[in-house]
């Protein structure tokens, strides 16, 4: 079954572009709110270097979430958006002074710091301007998680995170800094993450570190596990909403969390991922020796994803009814690799028809380049093309 789309709307608009439905948007957040709501201590933060769509991201801040930013722009544009400072979380595994410093300015709720040289750096930061930072600990739990393996983080050799067998040290120079204030360890195993199982491994590696701290009488007051539930590429039309129920239900039952602590979550993608497809003008067809191409004037530029991570997106020709036929799906850009997909069943395709690309609203926009001088592409909302 195909999306539903405003084509008449969008012949007014030139291509490629983005295009959001804000009613799945905000289906989504009553589904991430209202299952929160059966955990008193539970806290989520969306992750913005997801999609920074400034339209999307007043209404994630309408729902109550708080954000997580991985930089000082991210900061700036979560603010914008209207985030109050104190749930404002900033992760990063290299961040800048001045990145520091504008977090320290806006009072934000925790760093979490991802090594001791980092911790260093925001004690005298901190110092400087008579602050005390609150910090939470990456620890690498050392988990894998079932996903492709350029966004595998949590593993030991990642460069993500303090390892396991450093964590006793780090809390320790931490516990001893005067402008540093301890509140917890955090987590991120990797992103689009199916198998609970994975979460369930997360859950019982939290378990024994927590242990090994309060056996020393160390008290973690939050614990931040990051973000990583995945969402359904093949298959947008069955399930637009992720499976939150089961996601935090995971945590709930596995996690030996403390009456006194609070459990923080970082999800990006399952957010706004299904929410958002990009919008393409098919520019030729062109008949190979043993194969035809459908060219977009949509490019890698426009949606990296299956160019850097061989990634699948539903393909979709929102104008023709025909029956279908097969093609490879290729962008305009001087580059082998701008091929969307390779054997693609589509209705018959024409120049001029419109393609949509679908569960495109996670690091589609926001990955987005001028290669080749291209402009980048625009972001409209079910909202105002009504």
């Amino acid at each position: 079954m195909k999306g539903t789309f405003p084509t008449h709307k969008f012949r007014e608009l030139r291509t490629p572009f983005y295009y959001y439905d804000t009613e799945l948007l905000r289906e989504t957040l009553a589904a991430v709110t209202g299952e929160i709501a059966r955990y008193e201590n539970y806290k989520v933060h969306y992750a913005i270097k997801s999609n920074a769509n400034p339209k999307l991201l007043s209404i994630i801040r309408e729902s109550g979430l708080g954000a997580d930013c991985v930089s000082g722009g991210e900061i700036r544009a979560a603010v914008k958006a209207g985030f109050p400072a104190g749930k404002i979380v900033f992760a990063g595994v290299g961040k800048a002074d001045w990145e520091i410093n504008l977090a320290l300015d806006y009072d934000i709720f925790c760093f979490n710091v991802e090594s001791l040289p980092e911790l260093d750096v925001i004690n005298e930061l901190a110092k400087a301007k008579d602050k005390t930072a609150r910090v939470a600990f990456r620890i690498n739990p050392d988990v894998g998680a079932h996903t492709h393996a350029n966004i595998t983080t949590g593993l030991a050799e990642n460069k993500f995170g303090i390892s396991m067998q450093d964590m006793d040290r780090v809390v320790d120079a931490a516990l001893e800094m005067s402008h540093i204030q301890f509140v917890g360890l955090h987590f991120h195993i990797g992103s689009q993450i199916l198998d609970m199982g994975d979460f369930v491994a997360l859950c019982n590696r939290i378990n024994e570190l927590q242990d090994r701290l309060e056996a020393r009488h160390i008290r973690i007051d939050h614990i931040n596990v990051g973000g990583g539930l995945g969402i359904d590429y093949r298959h947008p039309n069955r399930q637009p909403v992720p499976d939150f129920k089961s996601y935090f239900a995971t945590y709930a039952k596995n996690l030996r969390l403390r009456p006194h602590q609070t459990l923080h979550f970082e999800p990006g993608r399952a957010i706004t991922g299904q929410c958002g497809s990009l919008i393409s003008r098919v520019l030729y067809v062109k008949q190979g020796t043993n194969k035809q191409f459908a060219i977009l004037d949509a490019g890698f530029t426009d949606l990296i994803r299956p160019a850097l991570y061989q990634a699948y997106h539903k393909i979709e020709n929102i104008t023709s009814e025909e029956a279908t036929e097969t093609y490879d799906v290729v962008g305009p850009i001087c580059e082998s690799s701008d091929v969307f997909g390779k054997a693609i069943d589509l209705n018959k395709v024409h120049r001029g028809d419109f393609v949509a690309l679908r569960s495109a609203g996670a690091y589609g926009e926001i990955m987005a380049s001028g290669y080749n001088c291209r402009e980048l592409p625009q972001g409209y909302t079910s909202d105002e093309l009504v």
